[in-house]
C-alpha cells in the first residue's frame, strides 16, 4: 500500500505543474510607481522637448517645489500603514507657517520655530486622542480638524499674508543652500533617510504595520494600539508643521493658503508610492518617487498648456487607479 502511494507521488510529480500567472507572481504595486515616473518623464521628454522640460532649472524646480509635498508624504505613509488617515494636514501647514511667522517677528528665530512644530505636534495629538482614545474614525476626526484649522488659519492673522525677514530662518529652512546644493533638498534627503530607518528597521515601524494589518492581532501580542495612532497622527501633524515651514522659508512669507491643495497631491504620491489603503504595507522611498512624480505631472501639464480644471482631473484619474492597485494587491 505504501508502495502504490510513493509510485502515485513519482508520478505526480512528472505531470506538468500548473503555473502561476506571471501577473499573479509579481506584486504590481511594488513597481508601478517607478514604471509610471519612467514612463511619465519620458512622455513629456519627447512632447515638451522644445518647451524647456529637459533644462536642469525646470528639472531642480521639480525638486524644490514637491519637497513639502514629500516632507508631507512621509508622515501620511506612518498614517496610512497604521490603518488611518489623516485629511488635515493642508491645515496643518497653513497654521504653523503662520504660528511660526508672527512669533518668529515678534519674538525671534528659536521662539518662532518652536511655535511652528509645537502647532503641529498639538494638532496631531488632538486628532490622535481622539482617534486612539475616544475612538472615533480618523476620517471623520480628521476631516473635522481640516475645516476647524483651515478657519483659524484665515482668522489668525485676518487673511493677511505675514512677511519672513529673517535670512537665517529663510536660509535655513527654503531659500539657503549647503555645498552648493539647496537646503530644501537636504530636508527632503535626510526626512527620507530617516523616516525609512524608522519605518522599516525599528520596532515602532514594525508596530505601525502590525497595528495597520490586523489591529486585534497586535493588541493580543503585546502592541498598545492606542499609543502607536496617537503616535503617527502626531508624527503625520509634525512633518506637516515642518513643511509649513519649508514652505514660509522659501516663499519668505506665509499666508492661509499655504498647503491647501496639497492633501489630494499628497495622498496621490502615497498611494502610487505602494502604500496600501487598508494599511499593513507601505514605502517611504515609494512616497519620495510618488512625489517627485506628482510634481514633474503638475508641471509637465503647465508647459502643455493645460488648465488647472485638467490638471485636477488627471491627478483624480491617477489616484483613481492607484487605488484600484491599491485595493486588488490587499485581495490578494
Amino acid at each position: 500500500m505504501s508502495q502504490s502511494k510513493q509510485t502515485a507521488k513519482q508520478t505526480a510529480s512528472l505531470l506538468p505543474q500548473p503555473t502561476v500567472p506571471l501577473l499573479k507572481r509579481i506584486h504590481l504595486q511594488q513597481y508601478v510607481v517607478y514604471l509610471g515616473f519612467l514612463a511619465i518623464f519620458l512622455f513629456f521628454a519627447i512632447v515638451l522637448k522644445d518647451s524647456g522640460f529637459l533644462t536642469v532649472r525646470n528639472l531642480s524646480n521639480i525638486v524644490l517645489q514637491t519637497a513639502p509635498a514629500t516632507i508631507m508624504a512621509i508622515g501620511l505613509v506612518f498614517v496610512l500603514s497604521a490603518g488611518e488617515i489623516d485629511l488635515s494636514i493642508g491645515s496643518i501647514v497653513a497654521v504653523s507657517a503662520l504660528a511660526a511667522a508672527v512669533t518668529l517677528n515678534a519674538y525671534g528665530l528659536v521662539a518662532g520655530v518652536v511655535v511652528g512644530l509645537g502647532a503641529g505636534l498639538l494638532i496631531g495629538f488632538i486628532n490622535g486622542v481622539l482617534v486612539a482614545y475616544v475612538r472615533l474614525p480618523s476620517f471623520l476626526v480628521t476631516l473635522a480638524t481640516m475645516g476647524l484649522f483651515a478657519g483659524v488659519a484665515r482668522s489668525l492673522t485676518d487673511l493677511r499674508s505675514i512677511p519672513v525677514t529673517d535670512a537665517a530662518f529663510t536660509g535655513f529652512f527654503g531659500s539657503g543652500s549647503l555645498l552648493g546644493i539647496p537646503s530644501l533638498v537636504w530636508w527632503t534627503v535626510a526626512a527620507v533617510i530617516i523616516g525609512h530607518i524608522v519605518y522599516r528597521e525599528t520596532r515602532f515601524g514594525a508596530h505601525v504595520l502590525a497595528t495597520g494589518d490586523n489591529g486585534r492581532a497586535a493588541s493580543v501580542s503585546g502592541i498598545s494600539v492606542p499609543r502607536i495612532r496617537l503616535a503617527v497622527l502626531m508624527t503625520s501633524g509634525g512633518l506637516a508643521a515642518l513643511a509649513g515651514l519649508l514652505y514660509a522659508g522659501r516663499l519668505q512669507a506665509a499666508k492661509y493658503t499655504l498647503g491647501e491643495s496639497d492633501l489630494m497631491t499628497v495622498i496621490a504620491a502615497v498611494i502610487v508610492g505602494g502604500t496600501l489603503l487598508n494599511g499593513g504595507k507601505g514605502s517611504i522611498v515609494g512616497a519620495l518617487v510618488g512625489s517627485l512624480m506628482m510634481g514633474m505631472l503638475n508641471n509637465g501639464l503647465i508647459l502643455m498648456g493645460l488648465s488647472v480644471s485638467d490638471q485636477m482631473i488627471v491627478r483624480g484619474l491617477i489616484i483613481l487607479a492607484a487605488v484600484a492597485v491599491s485595493l486588488r494587491e490587499k485581495v490578494r
